[in-house]
């Protein structure tokens, strides 16, 4: 069974881990097998951040005009993926390039 942390947002909405900031609020959690065929097919990777203390990451694939497809990897090294509004996560950019704990990946 899988499961979600809520912040808000309603009952139903997909949260990402508290680690992630706070304004990047998914829409849908996507199966592993659904998001890897999604960012495998030609998605464009358009961002990818590391957390230098512990261990999770975050890249974020443009998929259609307006949704994103975030990959979040755990420090255990598992795959979650989430489908996103492009506005949220351009909103959210700057903040994280910002912040010394989210380093950019290449």
């Amino acid at each position: 069974m899988t499961t979600h942390g809520r912040r808000s947002g309603g009952p139903d909405r997909p949260q990402l881990p508290p680690v992630f900031p706070v304004g990047l609020t998914p829409r849908s959690r996507l199966s592993h097998d659904l998001g890897s065929r999604v960012i495998d097919d030609d998605a464009t990777r358009i961002a990818a951040f590391e957390y230098t203390t512990g261990g999770w990451a975050l890249a974020a694939f443009d998929v259609t005009e307006h949704t994103v497809v975030l990959r979040v990897r755990t420090p255990a090294g598992r795959e979650r993926f989430y489908g996103a509004a492009r506005a949220e996560l351009d909103d959210v950019l700057p903040a994280m390039s910002a912040d010394p704990r989210w380093q950019p990946c290449t």
